[in-house]
């Protein structure tokens, strides 16, 4: 009888998905709004009320959040591969179609669309350039978010002089974080069994 009040289960493809979706985001805007409200201090408020400044946080957000997704993915390519031994690359192009998916549905605004095709064509290639070496793990992982980060936050760089570890770090933590909330949440062997197909 009990069971009728259960929630129906989310297919593991589903989960997985919505997951790096998720955790994209989460990566993209706490860096980015954390390091913008600690250097705003006492005139946060203000700051996050300027049009001006809301539209270039706004496009830092998107420009990282389409790196970031592309990490997150590399990160679970990273993770899963020793469970797909033999069909790496078959995982690879499902870890791009799931990012591709996510792009597509993101609900980024007409002017960061060229981003995101951009992004979703280069993480097919991105992974197989990783697969050409071990496995890594979240603190060692290139991170292609760092570019765009340092490239759009809305902070002038005079502002910001000697705080590119500082702001490196950041991204990082939440990369590692990232993993660890994906081993806590998930089984790589099933993951990987249902992305490949075995």
């Amino acid at each position: 009888m009990f069971g009728l009040f259960r929630r129906p289960s989310v297919p593991l493809r589903a989960a997985f998905r919505d997951f790096m979706a998720r955790q994209g985001a989460f990566v993209a805007q706490k860096t980015v709004f954390d390091y913008c409200r600690v250097k705003a201090g006492r005139q946060e408020a203000r700051l996050f009320a300027d049009p001006s400044f809301r539209a270039a946080l706004e496009h830092c957000r998107w420009q990282v959040y389409f790196a970031a997704l592309s990490d997150v993915a590399a990160l679970a390519e990273s993770w899963l591969r020793p469970h797909a031994t033999g069909r790496e690359q078959v995982l690879a192009a499902a870890l791009s179609a799931l990012a591709a998916e996510i792009l597509a549905e993101s609900g980024s605004p007409a002017e960061e669309a060229e981003s995101a095709a951009a992004a979703a064509r280069a993480l097919p290639g991105h992974l197989a350039a990783l697969q050409l070496g071990p496995p890594l793990p979240a603190n060692r992982l290139p991170l292609l978010a760092e570019a765009p980060l340092f490239a759009t936050l809305p902070i002038h760089p005079d502002q910001r002089r000697d705080e590119g570890p500082a702001i490196r770090g950041a991204l990082r933590f939440h990369i590692v974080s990232t993993q660890q909330e994906m081993e806590r949440r998930f089984r790589p062997a099933a993951v990987a069994a249902e992305l490949v197909g075995t």
